[in-house]
């Protein structure tokens, strides 16, 4: 089945980019031209997804007026880009009433989902290559549920959610169990949950029994674990680059690196870089 809807979880407070976050919305945080959530659109439009849920909470109201139509007068060719993604696209807003976690954030999903299958794509993260479409290729091809990894290092993996599973193809694995931060010494491999996901409406079963957690939130990983005990769920290794822009380092990087990329500034920031990587050395 096709995938044409998205979930896209953005009522995070942004708390790592204080104060910057005091007044904006983390999602907000400029990379080169345009706001992080703006790349998390495009991968989705791009990825032929057409009805987009954005899920917010208190202080996001910025997100709701930039993805608006531009009425101002002057041209300019990224307004211009995003006006015309943005009428081929239908993006609703429900607010998150309590900060309770990201399972209880994709809750308020289930009308929007209506018993369809659908992307989850975090508000503040970009992947390079486009994440969400590798997940579509692996769904259609096993009709399950799809959770995007990445391998980190073995002392970070207290920082994600991890699984163990059984490489059945190269890159893809039958998922045989999740961990919600697991210490090093008790992880069952250094596969980490990237924050990418194709999901199946019988989710929202799974997070209704889901028990709360740390700071009495709902994990998605404790849904998805319970999930997987009636569904066969599968794992790609994803092998490109992710950036989580709530996170200062990787804001840094991806403005670096997308940058670098740009028709417009690539020259003169490349040649930056340069000079200062020989002033170092």
């Amino acid at each position: 089945m096709e995938i044409t809807k998205a979930v896209i979880p953005a009522a995070g407070l942004g708390t790592r980019f204080l104060p910057v976050t005091k007044s904006m919305p983390k999602e907000m945080l400029p990379v080169v031209h345009k706001p992080v959530i703006q790349y998390v659109i495009e991968e989705a439009y791009q990825s032929g997804i057409t009805d987009l849920l954005i899920i917010t909470g208190k202080g996001k109201r910025a997100l709701e007026d930039y993805l608006d139509k531009n009425n101002q007068a002057e041209q300019n060719k990224y307004l211009d880009d995003l006006d015309r993604m943005l009428q081929d696209l239908n993006i609703y807003f429900v607010r998150q009433k309590e900060m309770r976690g990201l399972g209880d954030a994709i809750r308020y999903a289930e009308s929007f989902v209506a018993g369809d299958p659908f992307a989850i794509m975090l508000g503040d993260t970009i992947t390079i290559p486009p994440c969400i479409h590798e997940l579509m290729s692996v769904y259609q091809k096993y009709e399950a549920p799809v959770i995007a990894v990445e391998r980190v290092p073995r002392e970070m993996v207290d920082h994600y959610g991890i699984i163990a599973g059984s490489e059945v193809e190269r890159d893809t694995f039958l998922i045989e169990d999740l961990v919600e931060k697991p210490s090093p010494d008790s992880a069952p491999s250094d596969l980490a949950i990237l924050g990418s996901y194709i999901m199946v409406p019988e989710i929202f079963d799974a997070i209704r029994q889901t028990s709360p957690g740390k700071n009495d939130e709902i994990q998605l990983t404790d849904s998805m674990k319970i999930l997987n005990t009636r569904k066969k769920m599968y794992a790609h290794l994803f092998t490109g680059r992710r950036y989580d822009i709530g996170n200062k380092l990787d804001w840094l990087k991806a403005n670096i690196e997308l940058g670098i990329q740009d028709d417009e500034l690539g020259e003169d920031i490349s040649n930056f870089v340069r000079t200062l990587i020989r002033k170092q050395s």
